[in-house]
């Protein structure tokens, strides 16, 4: 691989791993992403989806997505922020209006028919984790839509403006105090705009087009359908449900196309899914870019969590050796007994890591359940599993013989 293309793979994984990447002013995005550019000439990337299909392709082959938390309220929030950003329907839904929070709140109140304080609750959680994964932007009591809704396909605005049209439009006393325009404009000062505002929607060079041109469109098509199935479905695929998986020919095209991306496959048996590269892995890991690094709270919990739903069942025999998921949960209780992080700060290190994939939130019969490795661990390289058996040994005995011959070989490379 060449220099270019490994820096556009290291950005492809990075903006994976944190996010839409900022660009500076007349910075290009990399093959494969769209250009949000602001007034100021900055912008943002967003990694496109080969040939305009959506993820909406795993409802197609009945192959279940990763789970969105709340997935419900989240859909129903993010609907009530396009009906108050998405005023002029006669142009893109991305960038829109800034709007403020209370009326995105109210529009959803309307639209659910309650008013008590879980609903509040429930609506500001969805914001939240709609924010943190850039369908909108949140900001000093204003919110506008997000990068990623500038990848709505033209073709569904259509079924976007039938949605807006329905959603009930809240009955709001009139405000004496502050209107919501002047809301709005103490957030978004003048001549200043905040991040999406006013933007336009620049399309990057091509990413595959010369892996995929040699194809017929069935093949081609297929190697598409198996390149969204294996970035985006919560568990490792079948091989026998799709072509590209089966043929080694394909298989290999397929693997180019996640290459060009910092990813490669990882098969498990008859079953497949994809995983950041190693070497990338490794560039992302030495960088201080944001977003590429778990904090110090999440690796804590984190590691609890491995400790004593996979290191101490292995331990007694229940787990088989090379299983990184664990039918055995950490009590919650567990969590605040063994951390000396504040209760605010173990539930967002917890919120954080559910909305990576890294844990999963179960019920265990009557108890109140706990969290164990979430889906994530499917995607981890024979070498990324190896490496994370030597951090778990380390932390879970530090003094052991285990650990200083694990820390004696990482000395002699």
């Amino acid at each position: 691989m060449n220099a270019d293309r490994r820096a556009h793979a290291v950005a492809h994984a990075r903006v994976r791993a944190g996010g839409p990447a900022r660009l500076g002013a007349g910075v290009a995005a990399a093959p494969g992403m769209l250009r949000l550019t602001r007034p100021d000439s900055t912008g943002e990337a967003v990694p496109v989806w080969p040939d305009g299909v959506t993820p909406s392709l795993l409802d197609e082959h009945q192959v279940p997505p990763v789970s969105v938390e709340r997935s419900g309220e989240t859909r129903r929030v993010l609907a009530a922020v396009l009906k108050c950003c998405w005023r002029d329907q006669s142009v893109d839904p991305w960038p829109g209006e800034p709007a403020p929070v209370e009326l995105v709140l109210d529009t959803y109140r309307e639209l659910i028919g309650r008013t008590d304080d879980l609903m509040r609750n429930w609506a500001r959680g969805a914001l939240r984790r709609l924010h943190d994964s850039a369908w909108i932007v949140v900001d000093d009591g204003v919110v506008l839509l997000g990068p990623r809704c500038a990848l709505w396909p033209v073709e569904s605005h259509a079924q976007l403006q039938e949605l807006v049209r329905r959603l009930p439009e809240p009955e709001r006393p009139e405000l004496t105090v502050v209107g919501d325009a002047d809301i709005v404009a103490a957030a978004v000062p003048q001549p200043a705009a905040p991040a999406g505002a006013g933007g336009r929607a620049e399309g990057g060079a091509a990413e595959f087009d010369d892996l995929l041109s040699g194809y017929d469109e069935r093949r081609r098509a297929e190697l598409v359908a198996a390149f969204m199935v294996v970035e985006h479905a919560a568990e490792p695929v079948q091989e026998v449900r799709f072509a590209a998986l089966r043929d080694p020919a394909l298989r290999h095209t397929l693997g180019e196309m996640l290459a060009r991306r910092g990813r490669t496959l990882i098969r498990h048996r008859e079953r497949w899914t994809s995983g950041y590269d190693d070497a990338v892995a490794a560039e992302l890991s030495g960088s201080e870019g944001e977003g590429t690094r778990l904090g110090v709270s999440e690796r804590a919990v984190l590691t609890l969590v491995l400790v004593h739903s996979v290191a101490i069942p292995r331990a007694e025999g229940l787990l088989p050796e090379d299983s990184w998921l664990s039918p055995h949960p950490t009590p919650v209780d567990e969590l605040r007994r063994h951390t000396q992080l504040p209760i605010g700060e173990l539930e967002a290190a917890l919120r954080s890591l559910r909305h990576a994939g890294l844990i999963g939130q179960v019920k265990a019969g009557e108890e109140a359940g706990g969290y164990v490795p979430g889906p994530q661990f499917h995607r981890l390289t024979p070498a990324a599993r190896r490496r994370l058996q030597e951090e778990l040994i380390l932390a879970a005995g530090p003094n052991t013989p285990l650990a200083a011959a694990v820390l004696a070989r990482r000395s002699a490379k």
